[in-house]
């Protein structure tokens, strides 16, 4: 499933790993500075946390909090609500351990060699911790993983970690192929390379020079709603946050005042009964959500994806079930959504394959992840085509 050009072999490839989630994650903690208005202003725990924190608990929550030994202040337990603070002292919330929704947890790695690993990751797995998803990760699971790296390049090399780092983000609903970072040098190389095609999309919104010079290059499979009328396509609307209900930094669509993205779009397959297209798309930037952002923006957006509807807007049909519940969680605080972004998996989105420049020795390596069934040609399900 992957191949370099002119490059040795992988230390290995080819093979699963993954630990089976704990039933409830470690909890998380909070840690803040108390500054108070001015020498004269005295404040108890209780007005600091339900003043600071409406969001997570209303005020009986909190008192419920701190009389449960949730709260400590400057390292000691604080269970009285009405502690006077004083300037400086340092408050640590610690939430509760929780059941964190279901979510897979075999990888397979695609490619691995002393600088990086490529990953193929399931839809439904988050990358890295948010919201609701505080443990059950891609980096967790790399966390846990013993990696093993030859003796010599131990003793050549440094700045060599413990654990693969991702160098970027891939949807939690988006599966298919993740970079991810074994070393400091290839940690910080391949990000430039991120970084770069960001820049490079600002600079190209006309689409020319599309491709050119560049250190990565990422191409995806998408099955999209409707026939698309031309072969290729470059999108080039901006992405920026907007206020959405249940998600406390705001949602990401297509924006005129957002940041610069580029998407080219290329038709591989028109499903004409179905009223489906099938599509490879390359991205020079990396957005949150610019896939199923600009292809919806053009008209056409992912078959199944329950947010982004026609001009890469989310849909506003169902605010109801994703606003917050005034019902009490076992810990005081307010009950959450199920979900921590609303309609965040369902669609057919998968990281296909991607050529970049090696972080270490700059030659060229091709790796490819296998495609599911739904996203492949018909020429593909007769002949699948794997790379060597």
């Amino acid at each position: 499933m992957a191949a370099a050009a002119g490059e040795t072999p992988p230390l290995q490839a080819n093979y699963v790993f993954g630990r089976a989630w704990p039933d409830l994650n470690e909890g998380l903690s909070y840690t803040d500075t108390f500054r108070g208005a001015d020498a004269e202003t005295t404040a108890t725990l209780t007005n600091f946390y339900s003043e600071n924190y409406k969001s997570s608990a209303p005020l009986p929550g909190w008192i419920h909090r701190i009389r449960n030994g949730q709260i400590t202040v400057d390292g000691q337990v604080v269970t009285d609500p009405d502690m006077i603070l004083r300037e400086g002292s340092k408050l640590v919330y610690h939430r509760l351990a929780w059941k964190e929704p279901f979510a897979p947890h075999l990888l397979q790695v695609l490619y691995e060699d002393d600088d990086m690993v490529a990953l193929n990751k399931p839809s439904g797995l988050q990358v890295l911790p948010k919201g609701l998803f505080q443990q059950r990760t891609v980096l967790a699971q790399l966390q846990w993983k013993e990696w093993k790296m030859p003796p010599s390049s131990c003793s050549k090399r440094k700045n060599v970690q413990l654990h693969p780092v991702p160098v970027h983000r891939l949807g939690r609903g988006t599966s298919g192929l993740l970079l991810c970072a074994k070393t400091k040098l290839a940690k910080v190389q391949l990000a430039s390379y991120f970084a770069e095609g960001a820049a490079n999309a600002e600079k190209k919104r006309d689409g020319t020079e599309v491709g050119k010079e560049r250190k990565i290059s990422k191409f995806y499979r998408a099955l999209v709603t409707g026939i698309l009328e031309h072969n290729e396509d470059v999108v080039t609307q901006p992405i920026g946050l907007v206020h959405y209900p249940g998600v406390a930094e705001g949602l990401y669509v297509a924006c005129s005042s957002g940041k610069p993205a580029m998407s080219k779009v290329c038709v591989l397959e028109r499903l004409v009964h179905q009223n489906q297209t099938l599509v490879q798309v390359e991205i020079h930037s990396g957005r949150p959500h610019q896939i199923r952002i600009h292809l919806a923006y053009i008209g056409h957006p992912l078959v199944d994806d329950p947010l982004y509807g026609i001009g890469g807007q989310p849909k506003f049909h169902d605010l109801e079930s994703t606003s917050t519940d005034v019902c009490f969680a076992y810990d005081g605080g307010y009950e959450r959504p199920l979900q921590p972004v609303p309609g965040d998996c369902g669609y057919h989105l998968h990281a296909h394959w991607l050529v970049l420049s090696h972080p270490t020795t700059n030659k060229m390596l091709k790796i490819t992840a296998p495609l599911p069934h739904i996203l492949q040609t018909r020429e593909e399900h007769c002949d699948p085509q794997v790379d060597t």
